[in-house]
């Protein structure tokens, strides 16, 4: 036995030398006991080779009956991790979408006919990045995690300042000095932690625009700067995704839905290029009604929510202008302008 043994052996090193395949290598042995048990049969007892072979057959049929168990054995449990890993893939696939306390958070609004659960689901499985986590990022932001939508981008580069409290109520005291993405995203994961928050603490550039906004769905500009909002236009606009834009300043507020992907103007087409510096002051300069903010950023939470889940009529090629000195709302129509060096060829 100790004859084949080592010609086995050899042939397995042989195999392993020139990378013949582990399967090919068991094929080998087989083929080597067939030949040995065959001899064993038809050599005479006392033959000089079946005496080198181990004189009798009865040891080999013994190891290959112990080699068959083992493999049995081993294909028994294969089959046996097979199916259980089926089971479970088969249960993930079949896991409901929403756990019992998420239906509970959310059932005002899965009971609204404009909504349900099919609208719910679209909110879960939606993906918005917020520029800027200032006035009107703070209600945007609180509202869409409140609101069940699953993965939700900030990108700012700004700290938190005593002076935006007044009007930024995402970011509270105890949050000054820290990037605002940051106290953000530790509000909306304690007021939903069913939803993904992802924080970019920086500022956005030409670099980076195209590929983080290719990661969502719906972008939310809420930037206090002229040279952002036209970045973040033609981005969209390249990019086919709608863009939800808010501004405001003192008592006035403004929001569209710009969208050229779905025959709406973009920001460019109305508002061709930036303003001089002294006609749209910021905040700091001209400032700003504490809860305005609120209302116009609540309101361009509502439009998201409308726009991912197909709910109503978006402002799509319209502007919603509030003054809220006065009281007062206006709805103005928006068109195209062929012209548009942004999408006027779309």
């Amino acid at each position: 036995m100790l004859l084949v043994v080592m010609i086995g052996a050899g042939l397995w090193g042989l195999g392993i030398a020139f990378g013949t395949p582990h399967r090919a290598r068991w094929i080998m042995i087989g083929i080597l006991l067939v030949v040995v048990i065959a001899l064993h049969l038809v050599l005479s007892t006392g033959h000089p080779a079946r005496l080198a072979l181990g004189e009798t057959v009865g040891p080999w049929f013994f190891l290959i009956g112990i080699a068959a168990l083992v493999l049995g054995y081993r294909w028994l449990l294969g089959r046996l991790r097979t199916k259980v890993e089926d089971k479970i893939e088969a249960k993930d696939t079949n896991a409901p979408l929403f756990s019992e306390t998420e239906l509970n958070r959310y059932a005002r609004h899965i009971v609204m006919r404009e909504m349900g659960g099919q609208g719910q689901k679209a909110l879960k499985e939606a993906s918005v990045l917020v520029v800027g986590a200032g006035g009107l990022g703070s209600p945007v932001l609180q509202y869409l995690a409140a609101a069940g939508v699953g993965t939700i981008g900030i990108i700012d580069d700004d700290v938190v300042d005593n002076a935006n409290l007044q009007r930024q109520v995402i970011h509270r005291d105890a949050d000054i000095g820290l990037p605002k993405v940051f106290s953000a995203q530790a509000a909306m994961i304690t007021q939903n932690p069913y939803v993904t928050v992802r924080p970019y603490e920086r500022r956005l550039t030409d670099e980076i625009v195209e590929e983080l906004i290719s990661e969502y769905d719906l972008v939310l500009d809420g930037c206090d700067n002229f040279e952002t909002r036209y970045l973040v236009n033609r981005t969209c606009v390249a990019l086919g995704k709608p863009l939800i834009s808010g501004a405001l300043t003192q008592w006035e507020g403004q929001l569209s839905v710009f969208d050229p992907a779905n025959d709406a103007p973009c920001y460019q087409c109305i508002f061709p290029q930036a303003p001089a510096p002294e006609l749209a002051p910021s905040c700091a300069e001209a400032g700003v009604i504490g809860p305005l903010p609120g209302v116009v950023g609540s309101m361009m939470a509502v439009e998201a929510i409308k726009v991912i889940t197909d709910a109503g009529a978006s402002l799509r090629g319209e502007m919603i202008i509030y003054d809220g000195l006065y009281g007062e709302s206006r709805k103005i129509t928006l068109e195209p302008r062929a012209d548009c060096p942004i999408c006027g060829t779309q």
